[in-house]
């Protein structure tokens, strides 16, 4: 019998040496698996990237020694680089050399691979992480009362909304949206990430402009990097808009539907209660993966808006590796952004587990 104190609410019992063994055992259990689901992802990863580099029809020796080497220089260059080593050897070496942050030399700016990384990478990450910002103020909202709201107006506005944002091509958005608040308007700033009187007058501190001009309260320095960014970000916060009011909208149709909401509006609570005290609490755990998976997708999928507003980011700089060839530079940008997905799952796997208990 459960113990009760002077309230008369129930106690739980203390739980015994055994249930205590048990309960470690399965957190342990829970965090292995994690963890060797972890390592082996990143093998994964490190493999494909590896084979991908072996197969492409470009010689990384030519691209060293140049087409006009004698082959004693060729065959010097090929022994140098390691490969005339056994591809399990040469994984192996490729494995070390990616750990200790090791991608090799960029043939196209001559600086290693991952310098070049931590120069362009801040440029992607501030444009993902504000388009992910304008998405979930945006999208969870528009999710939630659409879902409320079933069939109404607002309902198929949002329907509309994650349509068109799915099927839109976003080169097309982008391009429209240069010539309209740009080229016609003139609301905001032009190509870039700055305008030319600012570049390189700004202290970096962190790599982010917002913040590096905020640190410096270098008003308008912030003002001129805000044009510059607002346009693209809110095209990919716009992706981001679909994909999460869409999700946002599926989870609360099935929370809304469920025994518990019908027991709380009978029992006479506001449906706004209902809606956000009850049903959106109970989306929150599976909508902190919606959102980390949509970051993960906007670090990986701004190639094109990159090349479009000019934004010096990881996806141009892949891309323009990638047309000179330079395989090292594509190969360790692409380990990059596979490793953020990597961190962004296990990031919403912790979450999940904090803000669940039962999932310990």
């Amino acid at each position: 019998m459960a113990h009760t104190d002077s309230g008369g609410r129930g106690q739980t019992p203390p739980l015994s040496s055994a249930d205590r063994r048990a309960a470690r055992g399965r957190r342990f259990r829970s965090i292995a698996g994690t963890v060797l689901s972890l390592v082996l992802t990143l093998l994964g990863l490190l493999l494909v990237t590896f084979i991908i580099g072996r197969v492409m029809p470009i010689d990384p020796v030519l691209k060293v020694v140049g087409d006009r080497a004698s082959q004693a220089q060729y065959d010097a260059a090929y022994q140098a680089m390691g490969l005339d080593k056994p591809l399990y050897i040469q994984f192996i070496g490729y494995i070390g050399d990616v750990l200790g942050g090791d991608f090799g030399r960029s043939i196209s700016t001559g600086q290693l691979v991952i310098d070049d990384i931590k120069r362009v990478f801040p440029a992607t990450l501030e444009l993902a992480a504000l388009g992910t910002l304008i998405g979930v103020c945006a999208g969870v909202p528009l999710g939630v009362i659409a879902a409320a709201r079933r069939g109404g107006i607002i309902d198929q506005v949002a329907r509309v909304v994650a349509l068109v944002g799915y099927s839109m091509p976003i080169f097309w958005l982008g391009l429209m949206g240069l010539l309209l608040f740009y080229g016609i308007l003139g609301w905001v700033g032009g190509p870039g990430r700055q305008g030319i009187i600012y570049d390189g007058m700004l202290p970096s501190v962190t790599g982010l402009v917002l913040v590096d001009s905020l640190l410096a309260r270098d008003w308008a320095a912030f003002k001129d990097a805000f044009s510059h960014i607002i346009l693209p970000a809110s095209l990919l916060g716009y992706f981001s808009l679909a994909y999460i009011s869409r999700m946002t909208r599926s989870f609360m149709l099935e929370q809304l539907s469920a025994e518990y909401i019908t027991t709380a509006r009978v029992k006479g609570l506001s449906e706004t209660a209902v809606i956000w005290r009850h049903a959106f609490r109970n989306i929150a755990i599976p909508l902190v993966t919606v959102i980390a998976l949509s970051f993960g997708s906007l670090l990986e999928g701004s190639v094109l808006t990159e090349i479009i507003f000019s934004w010096p980011g990881l996806g141009q700089y892949i891309t323009k590796s990638l047309l000179a060839g330079d395989m090292n530079a594509v190969l360790g940008g692409t380990v990059v952004v596979g490793t953020c997905f990597i961190a962004l799952n296990l990031l919403s796997d912790l979450l999940y587990r904090v803000l669940d208990p039962r999932s310990k």
